[in-house]
């Protein structure tokens, strides 16, 4: 990859220590240098989605998120399931963002990346969060998947220390992102 990839990321749990957010925090370690990542913090500002406010604006938070998601070439969401699917402030944050004009999903190179405490690693909640961008035009990267399943043990509580395995997906899987931000730019 010739030209610097712009990344935006986004982390779908609110909690200071969550391990979602320690993977987020590692991702440059598994990408190519032409990587630049930004993180979208502010999930907690964004308040419930209300059409009635809508029409009256985008609030700050909503206006910040939809602005660096039209700015960036792909995004990568870190997320933890929540009952087998999507976390509600993350998917409110997409239904915000999504809102014409300008629906900054269109053609958005996107991967999704789960980890969970369970064995499961977080992947009956990709399917959902694939739909939902699905639906948005988004280009999702499906392979290779990235669900970290006993997230905790790999953590000494502020970083982590991955895997071979995992840091093989994981650079597999950024390949792959890199690969299709190529394929939709402009």
């Amino acid at each position: 990859m010739s030209d610097s990839v712009s990344i935006l990321t986004v982390c779908g749990s609110l909690r200071a220590a969550s391990f979602n957010r320690q993977l987020e925090e590692a991702l440059p370690s598994f990408a190519s240098d032409s990587f630049l990542f930004t993180r979208f913090d502010a999930l907690d500002a964004i308040p419930p989605y209300n059409e009635d406010e809508r029409a009256e604006g985008f609030p700050k938070p909503v206006e910040m998120l939809r602005g660096r998601l039209l700015e960036a070439d792909a995004v990568i969401f870190v997320t933890p399931e929540y009952n087998h699917s999507v976390p509600g402030v993350l998917k409110n944050a997409i239904d915000w963002a999504s809102r014409p004009p300008d629906q900054p999903f269109a053609n958005k190179p996107v991967s999704i990346m789960t980890s969970s405490l369970s064995p499961f690693g977080g992947i009956r909640c990709q399917p959902h969060l694939r739909l939902i961008l699905e639906t948005l035009d988004a280009r999702v990267v499906t392979s290779p998947e990235v669900a970290v399943p006993g997230i905790h043990s790999f953590s000494d509580g502020s970083r982590l220390n991955l895997p071979d395995f995992v840091v093989r997906i994981l650079r597999g899987h950024m390949a792959a992102l890199g690969d299709m931000v190529e394929r939709f730019r402009d």
